[in-house]
């Protein structure tokens, strides 16, 4: 048997050689560089891509068509969020603040039926206790209208909530007064002055604080409606700059003039933005105009009527205390009532004088120079009545103020009719502007959406014929 070769030992001599498995698994070179990520890579082909006429064509079209889809997406959204305002404005805003001062007068009016239907005693007529009925039924109404219509748990449902619980305290107690009146007992003046003060302090404020909210709150979707859709604008400017610049690539690369593909899509987009543009300039105008023209006589003929019925009442309280309340004014003391009648014909005058300058037409204008004369007439009335009673005659200055004949309550009758009849007209306007805004941006989303998606298939076909010529 051949003995082996003798092997080398000491120092130098190689080690035992391993098995193929062990060499395997060796651990790798530190000197090759460390694989690339998936994004990395895919950046790189990208690059080289775009190095070629193809590759710069899909690039172009992924970009034109996003460009034409995000036009169209942002301009459905923003006309969306407009034409819901618009809507808000005249179909619940704006009627909402309506119904709250409603409520305002109709209770402004019970007060005063109730202080007139007083002063009459036993001789009170049908026609003022029916109006009197009348507005509580009405302030009722209104009250579950609004609450219908009122966010849940906001600060306008509150109010509406309180005002429920002190219509019918307000009810019983103007019903004892009338009760003891009758019967001759003095204890019935005090209830309607207790009546009247929960009015006065508690129930008249709650509605006009429910006023002034809703009036926000139409302010708010004004707000809402009105401004430009920039955003949507500025995409579709950069759309359609987008959608030029390929095409006269194109045509310096082929010579051809146009690309129909893309030319529909230029189209599409044109056709979007100027409807953007001219659909929401006339909404916008519409609006506006319903609001300088609407809105704010509203607004102000709504304050002169509150503040005519709140004269009235203070008027016929002026008789039914009798002197009993009083305030200091300028060092001298004078009738509370009185006082308070003053301050509000004050009010009523200054009304009443921007109404006339707001007023647009013969139509609107022609019941406010009325409600004018009324007032002044009212007024003459009032401080002869005033003289009366001063002078201890209480008969002629009752007669004076609730008689059937030269009593400053036709007088006040015809300051709100008119003033009705005022509102009625401004109101109509209103809806006639209100309604030509929100007609105009009527199919604006839905349209831009389609026509987005035709242009991004325009520009996507377009870019793809040039792309068949390379096959």
């Amino acid at each position: 048997m051949p003995s082996l070769p003798p092997q080398p030992d000491g120092p130098g001599a190689p080690g035992p050689s391993l098995p193929p498995a062990a060499q395997g698994s060796a651990a790798p070179d530190p000197t090759e560089p460390p694989r690339r990520t998936a994004f990395a890579e895919g950046v790189d082909r990208l690059r080289e891509a775009a190095t070629t006429e193809p590759g710069r064509l899909r690039i172009i079209g992924a970009v034109l068509a996003l460009l034409v889809v995000a036009f169209g997406a942002v301009t459905a959204w923003q006309t969306t969020e407009r034409a819901g305002a618009a809507d808000a404005v005249l179909h619940s805003s704006q009627p909402l603040s309506s119904d709250a001062a409603d409520i305002y007068r109709s209770l402004a009016d019970a007060n005063t039926a109730a202080s007139s239907g007083f002063l009459a005693g036993g001789q009170e007529t049908a026609a003022t206790r029916d109006r009197y009925e009348k507005d509580i039924r009405t302030a009722a109404a209104k009250l579950v209208n609004a609450a219908a219509n009122s966010e849940p748990d906001s600060p306008s449902a509150a109010t509406i909530a309180r005002l429920n619980r002190l219509l019918p305290e307000y009810k019983g107690l103007v019903e004892r007064a009338r009760t003891y009146n009758r019967q001759g007992f003095p204890v019935g003046g005090a209830y309607l002055r207790y009546a009247n003060e929960k009015m006065q302090t508690q129930m008249l404020p709650a509605a006009e604080d429910l006023y002034t909210k809703e009036k926000q709150r139409l302010r708010d979707d004004y707000d809402d409606a009105t401004p430009y859709p920039w955003a949507a604008i500025a995409l579709g400017v950069l759309a359609l700059s987008g959608l030029a610049w390929a095409q006269h690539r194109n045509y310096r690369r082929t010579n051809r003039v146009l690309n129909h593909g893309l030319v529909a899509a230029t189209a599409t987009a044109t056709v979007v933005l100027l409807w953007l543009v001219v659909g929401h300039s006339v909404a916008r105008a519409g609006l506006n105009d319903s609001y300088d023209h609407g809105v704010r006589s509203l607004n102000v003929l709504n304050d002169a009527r509150i503040a005519s019925l709140k004269a009235r009442g203070n008027e016929n309280l002026t008789l039914v205390a009798r002197g009993a309340e009083t305030v200091e004014v300028g060092g001298k003391v004078v009738d509370a009532y009185d006082n308070d009648f003053r301050t509000d014909m004050g009010i009523l005058a200054k009304g009443l004088t921007a109404a006339e300058n707001l007023a647009d037409d013969d139509s609107g204008e022609q019941p406010v120079t009325a409600a004018v004369g009324n007032m002044e007439e009212w007024h003459k009335r009032h401080t002869s009545a005033r003289a009366e009673d001063d002078n201890g005659n209480y008969q002629q200055a009752l007669d004076k103020v609730i008689g059937a004949k030269g009593a400053t309550g036709e007088c006040f009758d015809s300051v709100d009719a008119n003033l009705a009849k005022a509102l009625a007209h401004e109101q109509t306007e209103f809806k006639q502007a209100a309604g030509d805004g929100l007609d105009a941006m009527t199919g604006l989303s839905v349209g831009a959406a389609v026509l987005a998606v035709l242009g991004a298939a325009g520009a996507v076909l377009g870019i793809g014929r040039r792309l068949s010529e390379y096959r």
